[in-house]
This record gives C-alpha cells, sequence and structure tokens, in this order.
C-alpha cells in the first residue's frame, strides 16, 4: 500500500478529538449518496418516458413513410415489391390518410381516416395487436356495408359497440341546386382499439383501401403513401434516402418518425437535461461538506502533518493524502448511492408501487429504463465533483512549514 493512501485511511477511520468532524464526514458521504440516488432514479424513469411514449407512437404509426408531391401514389403493389429489396426495409404497407366527419345518433366528431390493407397492415403496425375486440381482417370482408375499426375513446364518447352503424361524411361530394353536399358512407364497427395515447384513441378510424378510395372519391387505383417498418429505427433518416433512389427519386420523398415527432422527443430531451442538472447540485452540496470535512481535519492534523513533513515527507505527498482522503468519501457516497439508486428503480420495475391517475396519464405506472451511458456520467461527474472538492484543503495541507507548526509545542 502507497505511504499516502495508507495514512490517509487511518485519518479517515481512525477516532478523532473532535466527533463533530466525523458527523461532518457521514454527512458528506449521505449527501454524495442521496444526489446519486436521485439522479438514477430520476433519469431511469426519463429514460422510461422517452422509450415508451416512443414505442407508443411507433406502435400506430410507421417508422417511415413514403409519400409523393402529387398527393397520390398509383402502381403501388409495384412499389412495395419493390422496395421490400432495400436493405434495412422489414415490412411495408399502402394507406390512404385523409380527415372526415364521423356521425352517430349521439353526436359528430372530426376523425381522421386511415384506409389500409388488412393483410399487411398488421406487419407494419400494432394496430391488430392493439385491438379489444374484434378484428382488423373483417375491414375486408365485403359486404352490404362495410367495415370500419375506431378507437376506444372515440367509441366511449359516441356510445358505439361492434356492430355498431356509423356514417362517415366526406368532403368529396357534388355540387348540386341546393348547394354543396357531402358524400355520406355507412359503416358497421367490426373492431375497437386500445393504444394507449388519448389523441390517437379519440381521433384514429381505419377502414379497407378500396372503401377509402370510394368515399374520398378516388378516380382511380390511388394510395396516399406506403408505409414501412424498418431494422434499425435510429438509422432510419439513411434507409428513407435510399429508398427513394431504389423507387426512382422525384417525385417520390420520404419522411420518418424522426422528422415527424422531432419536437416532442427534443422537449423530453430538454427536459430530462435540466433535471440532471438540478439533481446534480444535491452531490455538489455534498462535494461542498468535503470541503469542510478536510479543511477541519487540516486544522486537526496540523502537527501530525508537521512530523510527518520532518521525517521526510515531500509537500506533493501530504497534498495526496488529502485528495485521497476526500476522493475515498465521494467514492464511499457514490457507491452508496449507485445501490440505492438501482434498488429503487428494480422496486419500481417490479412493483410498480407509484400510481398515476389514468386519466390524466397514458400510462397507470412510472416506467423505469436504465442506461449505461447515463449510469457512467453519473459517477464520471460525481467522482469529478469530489475530487475538485478536496484541492483547496490538499494545497493549504501542503503549504503547511513544520517549523512553524512545531514551534509553540
Amino acid at each position: 500500500m502507497h505511504f499516502e493512501l495508507f495514512v490517509s485511511l487511518r485519518y479517515l477511520l481512525a477516532r478523532r478529538k473532535q466527533a463533530f468532524i466525523s458527523v461532518i464526514s457521514l454527512i458528506s458521504v449521505l449527501g454524495v449518496a442521496i444526489g446519486v440516488a436521485s439522479l438514477i432514479v430520476v433519469l431511469g424513469v426519463m429514460n422510461g418516458f422517452s422509450d415508451n411514449l416512443r414505442d407508443k407512437i411507433l406502435g400506430i404509426n410507421s417508422h417511415l413513410i413514403l409519400g409523393s408531391v402529387k398527393q397520390t401514389i398509383g402502381d403501388y403493389d409495384r412499389l412495395v415489391q419493390k422496395s421490400l429489396k432495400v436493405e434495412g426495409v422489414v415490412a411495408a404497407t399502402p394507406f390512404i390518410y385523409y380527415e372526415v366527419m364521423l356521425s352517430t345518433p349521439s353526436g359528430v366528431k372530426g376523425v381522421v381516416l386511415r384506409g389500409v390493407d388488412p393483410q399487411s397492415a398488421g406487419t407494419v403496425l400494432t394496430v391488430e395487436k392493439d385491438l379489444i375486440s374484434g378484428s382488423l381482417a373483417d375491414l375486408g370482408n365485403t359486404g352490404d356495408i362495410p367495415g370500419i375499426v375506431i378507437g376506444k375513446e372515440l367509441a366511449s364518447r359516441l356510445g358505439l359497440t361492434i356492430g355498431s352503424r356509423v356514417s362517415l361524411l366526406a368532403p368529396s361530394g357534388k355540387k348540386s341546386a341546393a348547394g354543396f353536399s357531402p358524400k355520406i358512407v355507412f359503416f358497421n364497427v367490426v373492431g375497437i382499439f386500445s393504444s394507449g395515447m388519448f389523441e390517437y384513441d379519440s381521433s384514429l378510424a381505419f377502414v379497407s383501401i378500396p372503401e377509402a378510395q370510394r368515399i374520398l372519391g378516388f378516380d382511380g387505383d390511388f394510395v396516399t403513401g406506403i408505409e414501412y417498418k424498418v431494422s434499425d429505427i435510429d438509422g432510419v433518416q439513411k434507409i428513407g434516402e435510399a429508398l427513394v433512389r431504389a423507387l426512382g427519386g422525384f417525385p417520390l420523398y420520404s419522411r420518418n418518425w424522426i422528422e415527424m415527432n422531432q419536437n416532442l422527443f427534443a422537449a423530453l430531451k430538454l427536459e430530462k437535461t435540466a433535471m440532471a442538472v438540478i439533481l446534480i447540485m444535491i452531490v455538489l452540496v455534498g462535494s461542498f461538506s468535503i470541503i469542510t470535512t478536510l479543511v477541519m481535519m487540516v486544522m486537526e492534523k496540523t502537527k501530525d502533518i508537521a512530523v510527518l513533513m520532518a521525517l521526510g515527507a515531500t509537500p506533493p505527498q501530504i497534498r495526496n493524502i488529502f485528495i485521497l482522503q476526500g476522493s475515498l468519501i465521494g467514492a464511499v457516497g457514490t457507491s452508496i448511492g449507485f445501490g440505492l439508486g438501482l434498488a429503487i428503480c428494480s422496486l419500481l420495475q417490479k412493483y410498480q408501487f407509484i400510481k398515476l391517475p389514468a386519466d390524466v396519464y397514458y400510462l397507470d405506472h412510472l416506467p423505469v429504463k436504465i442506461e449505461f451511458l447515463d449510469m457512467s456520467l453519473i459517477a464520471v461527474a460525481a467522482m469529478a465533483l469530489c475530487f475538485l472538492a478536496t484541492l483547496y484543503p490538499a494545497r493549504q495541507a501542503a503549504k503547511m512549514h513544520p517549523t512553524e507548526a512545531l514551534r509553540y509545542e
């Protein structure tokens, strides 16, 4: 064991004449531990919220959308087959996107109508897994009245259940002598889904592509675009660019989930950063306690320092003794904080004992996700603050002259 480490451990563990210094040392350890634990728990919850929200958004929406500046795309079956050969593309499905009015005896509600292919929609979207009743396949069963799948909140608001009849009003009607009259088409509710996102569950409806083309008055077999599921959601930008090039470029273009939700995730990232900065202040308070501990210890050990220097200890060695002592306090506090923080995160994941009001949030518990990068940054930040806190007291101890310290002894 090095001389400096041996002495610093003796100073740290030995009984002192002034018990107050031991109390301050304990407070320093607890301050660092509480700060580190708070950082771990808060950043874990923020990561959990961000990932959970992303999964919800990417469940009802696709990773990548291919559109056209002409508003519609024809010959989409060929494009779907061709795009599946592009590296990174896992699945594809055509879609139609339009806003219409949904009317029932209980009221009228504006909804986003999405025409989908029941056979391939489940490979890209999670709407089939989100169904709480009915089936997406029933959209393709053509009969006297076509089928429609709606969200749980929309069904609750309009009093709809499986088998209920609704009417869709589209702005693609014709102008007559009495004025402009919208097109009205009747549908039977064949499915109700719950995505966990109020915005989608209250304003989204699915029908088959042929029915969407009919109600919107499309002159030919056209769709709004093609949706894709990709293998790497973080590299979706490059996959989109490669997809457009493979399909001939202009007038086609691509939009990905990052671009469409950029503001939302930027706000979450800013909030996470702000919380980290605020909570690092707790660790900073603990590091100030380390300064107090070391300053008082230098005052208490003045004679010991003078004797060590008289026996041949150099100023850098004296400085290292107190740097190591403060760093050990920081290491112990950081280790305790990691154990406490990870334990709380594990309990939150397993027992979910903190409940959230379901009518306010889209989930009823705190989600937690621990990321290695965050844990590394917390450890580095905590130890760096504790190390910086040791520099001033250690420097003052190293500047001490043994003759001055022992003059009156």
